[in-house]
């Protein structure tokens, strides 16, 4: 039997989610990224590929507070929800009450493509819209790649003689991009919120792939998803590999953490330990 070869998907290893300073901080996030980063210096003779993706946001983003305002003009607090009335009119929605109040675009002119959006992300099912913190901001160093695992990757680099595949996504204010592979709510205006099938095929031709990165309950839960509902050939889910101390849950969204794992145990994914993947 020939060589397996071996590609890691590491989801959005950045440092305002994997640093406790970082502005999105996903708890433990700071532990996993090193465990990933040891498992990646101990396979560095045996890994083929190395796919990076990097969520890149600017200020402006529907995903953002600026985006927002209430009646008195004041921006929303991060982690307020949004909602559409019996009537599409926007609401802002407090997860911890349940209070709805009525919400508005800053810019009024972006109001009936935000309803638009809002509507279409319920639709979808996955998550009702939230505002975030300011994250992942193109040019900051909260956008950078996480120290410990940069200094792994680029070290497989030089030893390898190899380019790491890096995955931008969230550049598009218009819609949410969890997946890597697929934006929340596609604009057929910008092919990169279109679905990423040259990545697809990337990670479907590969014997084994290992999986690890932030958060499980979003990015990371999405961008699999997408990944290996588009696959050609369904048994192919079978060669992936989630490593389950490589990922953690955006705090208070750990119920789509432990329903993601749920679906992927019943769908044949295999589980292992960034320690035990390949020992």
């Amino acid at each position: 039997m020939g060589k397996l070869k071996l590609h890691l998907m590491l989801i959005d290893e950045q440092n305002d989610f994997v640093d406790p300073n970082g502005s999105l901080f996903v708890k433990n996030a700071d532990q996993n990224v090193r465990r990933v980063a040891k498992m990646v210096e101990r396979l560095v003779d045996r890994i083929d590929d190395v796919h990076v993706t990097m969520d890149s946001h600017a200020i402006v983003d529907i995903s953002h507070p600026l985006w927002w305002a209430d009646d008195n003009g004041k921006q929303p607090a991060p982690f307020t929800g949004v909602v559409l009335s019996p009537e599409r009119e926007l609401q802002f929605f407090d997860y911890a009450t349940g209070i709805k109040i009525r919400a508005h675009t800053k810019a009024m002119s972006a109001r009936s493509r935000t309803v638009d959006y809002v509507e279409k992300l319920t639709k979808g099912g996955r998550y009702p819209h939230t505002i975030w913190p300011e994250h992942c901001l193109i040019g900051d160093q909260g956008h950078n790649l996480s120290p410990v695992l940069a200094a792994a990757i680029h070290g497989w680099e030089r030893k390898r003689y190899a380019k790491s595949d890096v995955v931008t996504k969230g550049s598009n204010p218009w819609t949410e991009h969890f997946s890597a592979v697929l934006a929340e709510v596609p604009d057929p205006e910008d092919p990169s919120t279109q679905l990423n099938r040259a990545l697809v095929e990337t990670i479907e031709s590969a014997d084994v792939v290992a999986w690890a990165g932030e958060a499980r309950s979003h990015c990371f839960a999405n961008t699999f998803r997408d990944t290996v509902n588009n696959f050609g050939d369904p048994s192919v889910m079978q060669k992936m590999v989630i490593l389950t101390d490589g990922t953690s849950d955006v705090p208070g969204f750990e119920k789509y953490g432990e329903d993601f794992m749920i679906w992927a145990r019943d769908a044949g994914v295999k589980f292992s330990t960034c320690a035990d993947f390949l020992a």
